[in-house]
């Protein structure tokens, strides 16, 4: 493998890493405030980075918490996400890259993608809902605007799991004939 290859896996394994421990830390902070506004009411008007459900809270209580739960919800599927690419570097050996378990990691990020798009979906329809019935929730919809871009990562990676299974049967194969 060449220096700039070896480079670039690092700088990804780096950058994986921050964009995991920041998603992380986004979870947490939507928990720690999601818990806090259940008994502090007043918490709902900056929830986390602006976000204001405090209308919500004060005429329907059952739809705040549903708003809200997507939101922590997504955020913990994400940050599982990265958790996963994470764990792939931890575990990639490029002498024999075509391993069962690097297929396997493989294989459930294209399932946690295709989670993170369908949960979106159904917020988005549930907001959706809301907006018509009268409330203004559709500030919250930058936590599920990018269903898209995770459905079709989704289907790249699915791909791109089959052709890493594949490749396990022929470096088996090439192994048996040695």
């Amino acid at each position: 493998m060449t220096k700039k290859n070896d480079f670039i896996l690092k700088a990804l394994n780096v950058v994986s890493w921050i964009i995991f421990v920041g998603l992380c830390i986004e979870a947490g902070a939507l928990i720690f405030n999601f818990a806090l506004t259940l008994f502090k009411p007043i918490a709902t008007h900056n929830i986390y980075n602006g976000l204001n459900l405090s209308e919500i809270y004060e005429n329907q209580f059952a739809h705040f918490i549903g708003v809200l739960s997507f939101v922590v919800v997504l955020s913990l599927l994400k940050a599982y996400l990265f958790y996963l690419v994470v764990k792939i570097f931890m575990k990639l050996n490029l002498v024999k890259p075509f391993d069962v378990e690097i297929a396997k990691l493989i294989e459930k990020i294209s399932f946690e993608a295709f989670a993170i798009a369908i949960v979106s979906i159904v917020a988005h329809q549930y907001t959706k809902m809301l907006i018509q019935s009268g409330y203004e929730v559709s500030h919250v919809e930058k936590y599920w605007n990018d269903t898209a871009a995770f459905l079709m990562m989704a289907a790249i990676i699915f791909v791109i799991s089959q052709i890493f299974k594949k490749g396990i049967e022929l470096q088996n194969e090439n192994d048996l004939t040695v």
